[in-house]
């Protein structure tokens, strides 16, 4: 038995996972999979710049802008975006020391793919549209997620899906470039 899974592991507001989404294969193939569409639409990727939002889009935007490079043989920019500053609602959020941006490039003129983890009430997307100002004035922004649970309170829709999955609101997803878990927090 996994010990994410493991009913002994339960402590307050702990992730206890019910279930399985997505395996590492699943993982990679879902990128690889978005890659191929991005390549599809964008066509130029020497002016896209792939940024995974820290903390949970990052490997998911460094697997993404591999694969992007594997497919097309070119060199493709990525870096990463903290938007915790930006957020509407910091205050509810603890701010993560080591998160970083790293943005290789004056953003003007680019097309950016935002890339997450997890898709749910848009407002860390709108907290990364905010951010990308002080980068430059993008010719266009696209998005990429890997897991899209609904739950909008903002306009906002994704480009690139990994997995299209409805929850309720006391479900929780917990994405990683290793797997996908469904879970609830523990409040006990």
């Amino acid at each position: 038995m996994d010990a994410h899974a493991s009913s002994s592991s339960r402590r307050r507001d702990a992730f206890v996972p019910r279930s399985l989404l997505l395996s590492e294969d699943d993982v990679r193939r879902a990128v690889r999979r978005m890659a191929h569409e991005v390549v599809e639409r964008v066509r130029d990727t020497e002016s896209l710049v792939v940024l995974g939002l820290q903390t949970g889009g990052v490997g998911f935007g460094e697997l993404l802008a591999a694969s992007l490079i594997d497919i097309t043989s070119a060199e493709v920019c990525h870096g990463t975006l903290d938007v915790s500053f930006y957020r509407d609602d910091a205050a509810q959020r603890p701010f993560v020391a080591s998160a970083v941006s790293r943005v290789p490039v004056d953003l003007n003129d680019r097309l950016v793919l935002l890339v997450d983890d997890v898709l749910f009430t848009g407002r860390t997307i709108r907290s990364a549209l905010n951010a990308l100002g002080d980068f430059g004035r993008p010719r266009a922004v696209q998005l990429a997620v890997m897991v899209d649970r609904g739950h909008r309170e903002l306009p906002i829709r994704p480009d690139y899906v990994g997995k299209n999955l409805p929850t309720s609101l006391s479900e929780e997803i917990i994405a990683t470039t290793e797997c996908g878990w469904i879970g609830t927090r523990d409040d006990s």
